[in-house]
Parts: structure tokens; C-alpha cells; sequence
């Protein structure tokens, strides 16, 4: 029998039909399972949870179906409690599946660390900006006799001298002792 005669023949027709009712038959349990196994059109809200603790939002997304997933804390933002939720991913209010991940940042305890830079001998006009590009506020300015005008003589934290190389929170003020352009001893 040749080839053409055998596309031809019942027997393969018939083959030809079980196969695209089987191929049918598979597709549609096939779907069947997907609709059951993903919960199709079965959604759950996402809480709000910004400015909550870890342990109430933990909570309402345990209520809600929901797994917590923590990433790393963020930069410390005073509006917000320490250690309470400051972001959330996906946002609040959207509709997503069951068991879904919730990523929370963080808030931390306080400002980060940062190191004193070194500003003796510097100019006020040079250590002002300096501190401020760091996250320091500049604090109280006071003079002393010194002949050289509005150099930094020395610098104070909460009344307690700092130097080059301490660890201060960041938006801490720092108070500046600065010369006065007076010798010191002059009555001048």
C-alpha cells in the first residue's frame, strides 16, 4: 500500500479521530484543573498596613491570606513609629491570589551613623556646607578670642567636645566654636 492510499484508508482516518478527541478531552480537563487548582476569580484585598507594627500587620495579613515578607529597613523617617511598616508592595487596596507575598519596609530605630568630618582650622563658610551635606545641622555658633576670623576652633555636641571621626545620627546639630579675629589676651 502506498502512502497516499493509506491517508486514504479507514483505519487511518479513524486513528486521525480518536486522536483529536483525545487531544480535546485533554485540553478541556487540562483547564478544568487550572481553574480549580488557581482559585480563578478568587482574589484577596490587600490591608493597609503603613505606619502598623510588624505584629499587627503580620495579623491582618494572616487574616487575610497573606504572607509577610520583610525587606531591609529603609532610611529612619520620623513621621512613622520605629520599626513600623513605612512602604508595602503591592500597595493597599489592590486585589491579588491567596498566599500572595507582601513586601513591607521597614522603619528603622533611629538616623543612621555618620562620621564627624574634620573642620578645625576651616572657615565657617567651608565647615557649614560640609556638615550639612552630611545630614548634620549646624548648631549654635560661638566666638572666642582667636586671630583668625570665623575658623573653626572646635566643635561640641550636647555640650560635649567632638572630633574628626565620631559617629553622630545624622541630622544631629553640632555646635561651632569659632575665632573672633581678637588675640587672645588684647583688650582691644
Amino acid at each position: 500500500m502506498s502512502l497516499i492510499g493509506f491517508l486514504k484508508s479507514k483505519v487511518f482516518l479513524k486513528q486521525l479521530v480518536l486522536a483529536l478527541v483525545a487531544i480535546v478531552v485533554m485540553v478541556f480537563i487540562m483547564l478544568k484543573w487550572l481553574n480549580i487548582s488557581t482559585n480563578h476569580g478568587e482574589f484577596e484585598t490587600v490591608p493597609d498596613l503603613k505606619g502598623k507594627s510588624i505584629e499587627v500587620a503580620n495579623i491582618e495579613l494572616k487574616e487575610n491570606n497573606l504572607v509577610m515578607e520583610i525587606l531591609d529597613s529603609s532610611n529612619f523617617n520620623p513621621d512613622y513609629p520605629k520599626f513600623s511598616v513605612i512602604e508595602q508592595d503591592p500597595i493597599a487596596g489592590k486585589q491579588v491570589k491567596e498566599n500572595r507575598k507582601i513586601y513591607l519596609t521597614l522603619n528603622p530605630s533611629g538616623y543612621r551613623k555618620v562620621m564627624v568630618p574634620e573642620l578645625k582650622e576651616r572657615t565657617l563658610r567651608q565647615a557649614k556646607p560640609t556638615l550639612e551635606a552630611l545630614g548634620f545641622e549646624v548648631g549654635k555658633l560661638t566666638y572666642v578670642d582667636n586671630i583668625a576670623i570665623d575658623v573653626v576652633i572646635k566643635m561640641t555636641h550636647d555640650g560635649q567636645e567632638i572630633k574628626a571621626g565620631d559617629m553622630l545620627p545624622k541630622t544631629s546639630k553640632i555646635d561651632l566654636v569659632l575665632g573672633n579675629g581678637k588675640r587672645p589676651g588684647s583688650t582691644e
